[in-house]
C-alpha cells in the first residue's frame, strides 16, 4: 500500500497539518522542518493528495487564469511564467480557462460557485461585467486583473499604461518628421473589450490633435497569411506611408521581414514601431514600447496571496510606465512626405 500522510507525520515526528503545510504552504514551515518532511516523503514515496489538503483547509489551492488568446503568445506565456514563479512555491496550482466571448465569460462566472474550484480569479487583458464582479464578491473570491480594460472592477490589478505608451510612440515618429502614418491592429470576432483597444484610440486622437493627414487603419486578419495580407494592403496604397505603427510586436516583427522581401527598405522607405519589446524585437532591430509582463504577473500573484490571507495591499491598482526602446527600424521621414 502507498504511504499515507499519517506515515510521513509519524516518521518525521510532526503533525499531519505540518506535513500538509510543508507541501502546500511552505512559507509557513521552517526550512529545517520542510527539509525533514520532504526527505521522509521521498523515502516513503509519498504523494500528498491536494484534494485532501483542500478539504481540510476549505480551499481548492487553485487559481483560475482567464485567457482570451492562445497561451503560447509571448504576453500570455510570460504572464503564466510570472504567476507560476509565485504561486507554485506557495502551494497553489494555476488552471487556465479559455474565454472567447462574453458568453464564455458569463458561463465561467455562473458555474464557478457550483464547482468551487478556484480560490481566486485572474483576468488577463479583457473586461469583466459588474454582475460577474458582484458574484465573486458574494463568494469572497478575489478578482485580479492583468492589463484588463476595467481596472476599477478588480480587488487588485496591474497594467501597462497603454495610452501613454502609444503617445510616446506617435510623438517619437512626429519628432522624426513623419506625417503619413498607418496603424495595424489585429482583427478579432471576440465580443470582449480588450485593453489594447486604447492604443488605437490614442493613436487616432493624437493624429487628429497634431493635424496629421487622416491615417489608414489596417486590420490584420486571423488567417495564416495574416502579415502577407497586411503587406498586400500596404503595397496597394496610392502612396506608401512613411511610418507604420503596430498594435504589438507580433505584427511588427514579421511585417518588417516581409516588407524587406518586397523590396521596401526599413527605415529608409518606411519606419516601423511596435509595442511590447518581446522576443526577437532586439534581433530584428525593432523600435518598440517596452512592457514587462513577467514583473506585472509576479506582482499580481503576490497581491493575490495577500488577498487570500486577508492582508492589506498598499496601492492595489498598479500602473506600470511604458518605455520607448530605440532601435534601427525607425528613422527620419522620407523627403517626399
Amino acid at each position: 500500500m502507498s504511504a499515507t500522510i499519517h506515515d510521513v507525520a509519524d516518521r518525521a515526528g510532526v503533525s499531519i497539518s505540518t506535513v500538509s503545510r510543508a507541501f502546500t504552504h511552505p512559507e509557513m514551515v521552517s526550512a529545517a522542518t520542510r527539509e525533514t518532511v520532504v526527505r521522509v516523503a521521498d523515502q516513503l514515496n509519498f504523494s500528498i493528495s491536494r484534494s485532501a489538503a483542500a478539504l481540510k483547509s476549505g480551499m481548492s489551492l487553485r487559481i483560475a487564469l482567464l485567457l482570451s488568446d492562445h497561451s503560447s503568445t509571448w504576453f500570455n506565456a510570460t504572464v503564466n511564467e510570472g504567476l507560476n514563479d509565485i504561486f507554485h512555491p506557495a502551494g497553489y496550482d494555476l488552471s487556465i480557462f479559455q474565454i472567447d466571448s462574453r458568453q464564455d465569460r458569463k458561463i465561467f462566472f455562473d458555474t464557478l460557485p457550483a464547482r468551487s474550484n478556484a480560490d481566486a480569479v485572474i483576468v488577463n487583458s479583457f473586461d469583466v461585467d459588474e454582475n460577474e464582479v458582484a458574484r465573486l464578491n458574494s463568494l469572497h473570491v478575489p478578482l485580479i486583473g492583468i492589463n484588463s480594460a476595467s481596472m476599477n472592477a478588480f480587488s487588485a490589478s496591474v497594467s501597462i499604461d497603454d495610452r501613454q505608451g502609444e503617445t510616446i510612440a506617435v510623438r517619437h515618429l512626429i519628432s522624426l518628421g513623419h506625417r503619413q502614418l498607418t496603424y495595424v491592429q489585429t482583427q478579432t470576432a471576440n465580443s470582449l473589450l480588450f485593453s489594447v483597444q486604447q492604443r488605437m484610440e490614442t493613436f487616432m486622437e493624437l493624429c487628429k490633435k497634431q493635424s496629421l493627414p487622416a491615417p489608414r487603419i489596417i486590420m490584420a486578419s486571423q488567417s495564416r497569411n495574416q502579415v502577407a495580407d497586411v503587406v498586400s494592403q500596404i503595397l496597394a496604397m496610392d502612396a506608401l506611408p512613411t511610418a507604420i505603427v503596430c498594435q504589438e510586436d507580433s505584427i511588427a516583427i514579421p511585417l518588417i521581414f516581409q516588407l524587406k522581401r518586397s523590396g521596401i527598405s526599413i527605415p529608409e522607405d518606411v519606419s516601423v514601431i511596435g509595442f511590447d519589446d518581446s522576443t526577437f524585437a532586439d534581433d530584428i532591430g525593432l523600435t518598440t514600447i517596452r512592457q514587462d509582463p513577467l514583473n506585472m504577473a509576479e506582482l499580481a500573484a503576490q497581491m493575490t496571496l495577500k488577498l487570500l490571507n486577508d492582508e492589506e495591499i498598499d496601492k492595489p491598482q498598479r500602473i506600470f510606465t511604458p518605455q520607448l526602446i530605440l532601435r534601427s527600424s525607425t528613422g527620419a521621414a522620407r523627403r517626399d512626405d
